[in-house]
């Protein structure tokens, strides 16, 4: 059973039908104790960083996360949920110099994407539509991508973007390069497309994390 983590910040039904969708058990809760007997939680992503984080922790989910992907358990974050994995997040932290503290798997801090490349081009914010993903270190041998082609197209839409770790496994280019993947060992993995709304490619993604999920 796979459980998509609610944290009453958007709509997750788009996620749970991508599962199923794979041939996965999959539900949405907020339930704490039902997280921690999921064989794979999923971690998705809509609304702003310190917004979620605040509601996680209301709801008892940040430490029961942190303690899940500790022990093994296969997990996947989406979008705001590869956020949240990292230190703090600037998307409406009480001020410019206080990001919000995230769950702290990964260091660093979520920033807002440049309007502007180095080259001063101008690009729209937030960043929406289909761009291609690139595989770094570990991305290229990833069970996650097993079956998906470097370079291929996946989804986004995100005004966030996360910082380089030696996590990242793909990176994604629009006004700047930035991760669009990480992985926390073999069986956790974030990224920041939207896989259920991905197409084919997304949907293989999702079918890899079901079968890592399984196995």
């Amino acid at each position: 059973m796979i459980v998509v983590v609610d944290y009453h910040k958007g709509n997750l039904k788009s996620v749970e039908r991508g599962l199923i969708g794979v041939g996965a058990d999959a539900r949405i809760t907020d339930d704490a104790a039902e997280i921690a007997r999921a064989q794979a939680i999923v971690l998705p992503g809509v609304g702003a960083f310190a917004d979620a984080i605040q509601s996680m922790r209301q709801l008892g989910q940040d430490e029961l996360l942190r303690e899940r992907i500790a022990a093994g358990v296969p997990f996947l974050g989406i979008c705001l949920g590869l956020h949240l994995l990292f230190e703090a997040g600037e998307e409406h932290a009480p001020a410019p110099d206080r990001p919000t503290p995230g769950l702290a798997m990964l260091p660093g801090v979520v920033r807002a994407l440049p309007k502007t490349d180095e080259a001063g081009t101008s690009y729209k914010i937030p960043h929406v539509g289909w761009n291609n993903v690139d595989y770094v270190g570990a991305g290229k041998d990833c069970a996650l991508f097993d079956g998906i082609p470097d370079g291929e197209f996946f989804y986004f839409t995100h005004s966030f973007a996360a910082p380089e770790s030696a996590a990242t496994i793909a990176t994604t280019t629009h006004s700047s390069t930035f991760p669009c993947a990480v992985a926390l060992g073999e069986r956790a993995f974030a990224v920041q497309f939207h896989p259920e709304k991905s197409s084919d490619a997304g949907a293989k993604l999702l079918a890899n994390f079901v079968a890592l999920a399984g196995a």
